[in-house]
C-alpha cells in the first residue's frame, strides 16, 4: 500500500474521537557502546536530547540528532545504537486510536526521523512539559498531542514523509483506509441526502454486511457513527458562519425537518442550534 495516497482529513474529521493515552516515559542516557535490538508493542516517540542515534530498519540506517523526533510504529523491529560519547533521549510509549481501532496511525507514512527544524516549537514545549511531568501529566499529554498533530499536519502538506515503513502499512490485519477513500468522499458530497448503507457498500465493492464490519474494523466506529460525526462537524461550521437558518442547515445535512436536526444536534452538543456559540 502506498500510504501517501491516504488522506489525513479523516483524522481532522474524527479529531474529537481520537484517544491518546501515555503509557510510560523516561529519559535514559546511554554510553558509546549502547546497542538495542527491539520492537515495540505500542507507538513510541523519542525526543533526542544529546548525541547521535543510529537506527537500522529493514537494512536501512537512519540518523537522529539533537532536536529530532523519532516515531516508531508497533511491531517494527529495529537496531538502535550510538557513537562517540553516547546519547540521551526522552521516550514516550503511547496509544493513539479512534473507537476500537487503536492502530489508526498505521495507515499513514509517519514512522521515521522527523527533522528537528520542522517541529522545533512543539518539541520545546514537550521538553519543558517533561520536566514538569510529575506535577502535571495532563500538560505533558497536551504537549505530546501537539507534537503528533504537527507531524500529521506536515505529512498532509507533503513536508514530511516517514521512511521507516518504506511505503507499507504495518497493520497485521487486512485492509486499510485507502479502500474507504471513495466512501469518505461520497459521504461528504451527499450529506444533503439520506445516505444508505447499501450505497456505501456498493462503492466499496462488497456486501452491506461485510462493509459495516470492515468499516468498523478499519476506522474504529460504524459507518452510521461516522456519518453522524461529519454532519455535526458541518452543522457547527454552518452555525459559526451565522449566515444560515436552522431550517437551511437541516436541509443541507439531509434532515427531513428542523426539529429532527435540532434533536440530533442537541444530543451531540448538549445545546440546541439556536443557543450554540
Amino acid at each position: 500500500m502506498n500510504t501517501n495516497t491516504t488522506d489525513i482529513g479523516i483524522l481532522n474529521e474524527l479529531s474529537e474521537m481520537i484517544a491518546l493515552r501515555m503509557k510510560s516515559f523516561m529519559d535514559p542516557a546511554h554510553d558509546g557502546d549502547w546497542v538495542e535490538h527491539k520492537s515495540h508493542a505500542d507507538y513510541d516517540l523519542w525526543f533526542i536530547q544529546s548525541g547521535i542515534v543510529k537506527i537500522a530498519i529493514h537494512g536501512t540506517e537512519h540518523t537522529a540528532r539533537p532536536g529530532d523526533v523519532v516515531l516508531f510504529y508497533p511491531g517494527i523491529p529495529y537496531i538502535a545504537s550510538t557513537i562517540g560519547s553516547g546519547c540521551r533521549f526522552i521516550y514516550v510509549h503511547f496509544d493513539f486510536g479512534i473507537g476500537q481501532q487503536q492502530r489508526i496511525l498505521d495507515d499513514f507514512q509517519l514512522s521515521g526521523v522527523v527533522p528537528g527544524e520542522l517541529v522545533r516549537e512543539e518539541t520545546a514545549l514537550f521538553d519543558a512539559s517533561y520536566v514538569r511531568s510529575k506535577g502535571n501529566r495532563l500538560y505533558m499529554k497536551a504537549c505530546l498531542t501537539a507534537v503528533l498533530a504537527k507531524i500529521i499536519e506536515l505529512h498532509g502538506q507533503g513536508a514530511y514523509i516517514g521512511t521507516f515503513a518504506h511505503g507499507k502499512s504495518s497493520r497485521k490485519t487486512g485492509g486499510s483506509l485507502d479502500v474507504l477513500q471513495r466512501v469518505f468522499q461520497y459521504v461528504d458530497e451527499r450529506l444533503h441526502t439520506a445516505i444508505k448503507m447499501s450505497e456505501l457498500a456498493a462503492i466499496a465493492g462488497v456486501s452491506e454486511k461485510y462493509f459495516i464490519s470492515y468499516f468498523k474494523k478499519i476506522v474504529g466506529i460504524t459507518p452510521g457513527q461516522y456519518i453522524y460525526q461529519i454532519k455535526m462537524n458541518r452543522a457547527r461550521d454552518y452555525l459559526y458562519q451565522k449566515k444560515y437558518t436552522v431550517q437551511q442547515i437541516a436541509s443541507f445535512l439531509g434532515y427531513p425537518d428542523p426539529f429532527t436536526f435540532s434533536k440530533a444536534f442537541k444530543k451531540y452538543y448538549r445545546v440546541p442550534p439556536s443557543k450554540f456559540e
